[in-house]
C-alpha cells in the first residue's frame, strides 16, 4: 500500500518490553590524571578458617618505573594487613566477612583498598592514590544450593528498571535512596539489573546496604536467527568484558547474567551460549554465570551451560488467564522438569500479574489487586515446598510499575509492579513484605537482631 504512511516514515521496532529512553543516563566526569598513573585495579577474596585473603592485581599506564604500596584498613580506619608490589596477597587475620543483609546481624562490611603509586619521570616525580572498597566473602554453587561465605543463601528480592514518571531512565539520586529504603522496609535481599547494567552508584549502595545483585548485560531481544551472528557474538563478548571489567569488584555482584529470553531453543543458540559463557567464566572465575530463560526446558540449547537456572514463567496471566487453580500444578511441574534435566539449582527469575492500583474485585479478576496478591501466593505455595530442596530464589517481576512502548496490551506501560511508577504500595507490597521478613527470620539471628539492624550505620554516606 504505498500511500498508507508517509514518504520516508520509519518505526524503529524493538523485542523487549521497557522504554528505549534516548540521550545521556548517567552523570558524565571529566579528570585528569599524572603522566604515570593507577588504571584499574582487580581484587578477589577467599577466607581461610578466619584468615581473609585478599588478592589483588594493579595496572598502570603511562610509565615501568614506579613504585606501589598497598594498605587494608578496617571500617575504623586501621591498617589490617600491606604490601607492595603490582600485584600480591593481603592476609586478615579475624577478618569481618561481607554477608547479605538480612543474613547477618552486621552484614555488608567493607574494608578500604588504598593505593599509592610514586613514579619518576623526565619531569620530576609523580604520585597518584586511589581508595576502593572491598568486601571480603566467597560465592559457590552445588547441585542444590546457592553458597555465600559458605551458607546457603535464598535470593528473595525482585527485579527493577532503570524508571520512573519525571525522568525516565535518567540518573536521579533521591530516587535511587526511596527505592533502597523500599528494598530494606520490604525485607529484598536481592535484585536483578534486568536487563542492562545499572548506574555505577547503584552498585555502590548495594555493596554498602549488603543487596545481593545478579549484574545483567544488556543481551535482551536477541530473538531472530540473525541475532546470534558472528558478528553479534563478538559484540556480546566485548560487551561482557566491558561489564565484567566495570563491576568485578563489587562484592554485592555474585552471578553474571549473560541475556534475557533469548530463543535459546534455535540451532545457533547452544554454540553462542557455550562460547559467550565459557568466555565469561574465563574473565572471572570466582562467579558463577547464567541466562534468564523462558525457553522450554527440553529444547533450551543454551542451559547446558550455565551454573544456575534462571526461569521467567507466568502462569494464570500470559495463559490460562483468570485460571489461578492451575498454577501449582504447572509451576511444580516446571521446578521438576528443569532440575531432573540439568541437577541444578533454580531461581523463580520472574513471576507477577499486571494490576492497576485501586482496582479490586471479589472474587479476584485479572488487574485486580487481589488478582495480584492471589497469584503470587499460588506461587509462593510451590515456592515454599521447593526451596527446600533446590529452589534458591523469587525475584518478582516487578518492584515497580515502568514505561514501555505503546500497545493493547500495555496500559500506560507495565503495570506489574507491586508499586507504582511514583513508589506508592499496592497491596501485594504487603503481602510480599511478610514473606520476605518470615524467610529472613527463619536465618541464625533472632529477629531482634536482624531488625535492629536497619537502624545502625548511615547507608548513603559514601
Amino acid at each position: 500500500m504505498p500511500l498508507w504512511y508517509p514518504k520516508g516514515y520509519f518505526v524503529q521496532n524493538i523485542n523487549f518490553d521497557f522504554f528505549n529512553y534516548a540521550g545521556l543516563h548517567r552523570p558524565v566526569l571529566l579528570y585528569t590524571t599524572p603522566t604515570t598513573y593507577i588504571d584499574d585495579i582487580t581484587v578477589s577474596t577467599s577466607v581461610d578458617q578466619d584468615t581473609g585473603l585478599v588478592d589483588y592485581q594493579i595496572f598502570v599506564e603511562g610509565g615501568e618505573h614506579f613504585q606501589l604500596e598497598v594498605r587494608l584498613l578496617d571500617e575504623e580506619g586501621k591498617v589490617v594487613a600491606q604490601g607492595t608490589g603490582g600485584r600480591g596477597q593481603l592476609q586478615v587475620p579475624n577478618a569481618h566477612l561481607w554477608w547479605p543483609y538480612l543474613m547477618h546481624e552486621h552484614p555488608a562490611y567493607l574494608y578500604s583498598l588504598e593505593v599509592r603509586l610514586t613514579a619518576q619521570t623526565a619531569a620530576g616525580s609523580v604520585s597518584d592514590f586511589y581508595t576502593l572498597p572491598v568486601g571480603i566473602r566467597t560465592v559457590a554453587v552445588t547441585e542444590h544450593q546457592f553458597l555465600i561465605n559458605g551458607k546457603p543463601f535464598y535470593f528473595h528480592g525482585v527485579n527493577k528498571h532503570e524508571d520512573a514518571d519525571i525522568r525516565g531512565k535518567g540518573f536521579d539520586w533521591p530516587l535511587l535512596v526511596k527505592d533502597f529504603n523500599l528494598l530494606r522496609w520490604l525485607g529484598a535481599n536481592a535484585f536483578r539489573t534486568s536487563h542492562y547494567p545499572y548506574a555505577e552508584e547503584v552498585m555502590q549502595l548495594c555493596d554498602r546496604y549488603g543487596i545481593v545483585v545478579i549484574d545483567e548485560s544488556p543481551g535482551v531481544g536477541i530473538v531472530l536467527v540473525e541475532s546470534y551472528s558472528n558478528v553479534s557474538l563478538q559484540h556480546h563478548l566485548e560487551v561482557m568484558e566491558e561489564l565484567v571489567r566495570r563491576d568485578k569488584n563489587h562484592p554485592a555482584v555474585v552471578m553474571w547474567s549473560v541475556a534475557n529470553e533469548p530463543t535459546s531453543f534455535l540451532k545457533p543458540a547452544g554454540y553462542y551460549f557455550k562460547t559467550l559463557i565459557a568466555h565469561t567464566k574465563a574473565l572471572d572465575p570466582s562467579r558463577p554465570v547464567t541466562f534468564v530463560t523462558n525457553s522450554n526446558y527440553e529444547a533450551d540449547l543454551g542451559a547446558p551451560y550455565v551454573d544456575v537456572i534462571c526461569v521467567n514463567s507466568y502462569y494464570s496471566w500470559y495463559h490460562d488467564y483468570g485460571h489461578m487453580e492451575v498454577i501449582q500444578l504447572q509451576l511444580a511441574t516446571q521446578f521438576e522438569n528443569w532440575y531432573r534435566t540439568y541437577q541444578k539449582p533454580i531461581i523463580q527469575s520472574e513471576y507477577g500479574a499486571d494490576t492497576i492500583a485501586g482496582f479490586h474485585q471479589d472474587p479476584p479478576l485479572m488487574f485486580s489487586e487481589e488478582y495480584q496478591k492471589g497469584l503470587l501466593e499460588q506461587y509462593h505455595l510451590v515456592l515454599d515446598q521447593k526451596r527446600k530442596e533446590y529452589v534458591v530464589g523469587e525475584l518478582i517481576w516487578n518492584f515497580a510499575d515502568f514505561m514501555t512502548n505503546q500497545s493493547p496490551q500495555r496500559v500506560m506501560g507495565n503495570k506489574k509492579g507491586i508499586f507504582t511508577r511514583q513508589r506508592q504500595p499496592k497491596g501485594a507490597a504487603f503481602l510480599l513484605r511478610e514473606r520476605y521478613w518470615k524467610l529472613a527470620n527463619e536465618t541464625t539471628y533472632p529477629w531482634s537482631a536482624v531488625k535492629s539492624q536497619c537502624l545502625e550505620n548511615n547507608p548513603f554516606t559514601l
